[in-house]
């Protein structure tokens, strides 16, 4: 297995993006904490993880929260020996689809400065004891967003690019210390919205300014990737498995293009 005997932190561990990951995790052997603001939502993925095999515990964290979030991080340190991965998968609402001049500078800020705060925040809680073992991965969450200039989203693509840019330069701090620091990439993910992810709101603007239901939106056939589909949730988690395995030992300091081709580096 390929997280077999590591302790993993996943924070925003019920949503859609998290709760994949962290069942992935689990199957690949991992201890899994499950950290998050939905204790109902929560509890379904440990009991799916435990259904199966698995070990997940959880904890009612607000990600936002820098000292709940270092004394959660310690604690599943002391208790465990240390913390392996961290991935941080919490979500945002906030709103897409409004045009530069409708936009307010509340509503253009609020997403760069909570994604921004929970990344810094979550990354440095994990990697004090990373630093100390001299070991360890933590991933983070961006879009294609990043990269692509589509009008209506300057509030979350500059978001992503923070994030990506704050990715990068973690690996460059902590890699000395043997912590590897890696961006995933999706594109949409339609089953999410689905699901009830915040994501759905996010969305609300699109499908109005199109004239057509949210349900529709989504299901919409991908005119932009290479693969004529969206990424899943499933493409998403098998990649996080395996880059915080040792088997990605050499990576670090990158973004992992999982767009199914709307992107292209």
């Amino acid at each position: 297995m390929l997280l077999e005997n590591k302790t993993a932190v996943v924070y925003g561990g019920g949503g859609a993006i998290g709760g994949a990951a962290a069942r992935a995790f689990a199957r690949e052997g991992a201890q899994v904490h499950l950290a998050g603001r939905t204790p109902d939502k929560l509890e379904a993925v440990a009991q799916e993880i435990q259904a199966d095999g698995g070990a997940a515990e959880v904890a009612l964290l607000d990600a936002l929260d820098e000292g709940a979030v270092r004394e959660h991080a310690d604690a599943v340190a002391a208790r465990a020996g240390g913390i392996d991965v961290a991935l941080n998968a919490v979500g945002i609402p906030h709103v897409q689809g409004i045009p530069f001049a409708e936009l307010s500078l509340d509503d253009y800020l609020h997403p760069i400065t909570a994604y921004c705060r929970t990344n810094f925040v979550t990354a440095q809680a994990v990697a004090r004891h990373m630093v100390a073992q001299a070991s360890g991965v933590i991933l983070t969450i961006s879009t294609s967003g990043s990269r692509l200039a589509v009008p209506g989203t300057i509030n979350y693509s500059t978001t992503c690019a923070a994030i990506e840019a704050t990715t990068r330069l973690l690996a460059a701090e902590l890699g000395p210390c043997g912590v590897r620091v890696v961006c995933l990439q999706p594109d949409v993910i339609p089953e999410a919205g689905k699901m009830g992810s915040h994501t759905r709101g996010n969305f609300q603007p699109w499908a109005e300014r199109l004239g057509v239901t949210i349900d529709e939106f989504l299901a919409a056939p991908p005119d932009r990737t290479l693969l004529k589909r969206w990424p899943t949730l499933a493409d998403v988690a098998e990649a996080a498995a395996f880059i915080a395995s040792d088997r990605a030992a050499a990576t670090t300091g990158t973004v992992i293009n999982l767009t199914a081709g709307s992107v292209v580096n």
